[in-house]
């Protein structure tokens, strides 16, 4: 089983910016596509961005789009997600997922992943 990690969460003021990684150990993010989703208290899950396990392809989130953006480094085996002008509506725990179905491009939809990390905690407040 993939075994997936979050880390860069934290708390930031209203504008700020954070970089959220995902890595794994033992496999190859390269043959997934990976998505980052979040949850806010008393939400459902949804997705924010995704990446195709070559990069060609990326989606991102109406809401978060012109923001956020998702990329991946192939020599760290590492996808980020670069937050910026971070707003209240934000806050959440944010996971990064891996689907081995959906590899050649991605779907925002949480339901397509298999493999999910922990999550981060991120809380966009003054």
């Amino acid at each position: 089983q993939l075994q997936l990690a979050e880390s860069g969460g934290g708390l930031v003021q209203p504008g700020g910016s954070l970089r959220l990684s995902c890595a794994a150990s033992g496999h190859n993010l390269g043959e997934y596509a990976i998505g980052w989703s979040r949850q806010a208290p008393g939400k459902k899950r949804e997705g924010v961005a995704c990446i195709s396990a070559d990069g060609s392809d990326t989606y991102l989130r109406s809401s978060v789009n012109g923001r956020f953006r998702i990329d991946r480094d192939a020599a760290k085996n590492t996808v980020y997600l670069q937050m910026n002008n971070l707003e209240p509506a934000d806050t959440a725990v944010y996971y990064c997922a891996a689907s081995a179905t959906v590899s050649k491009t991605c779907v925002l939809g949480v339901e397509w992943y298999d493999d999910w990390g922990p999550g981060t905690q991120v809380t966009v407040s003054s």
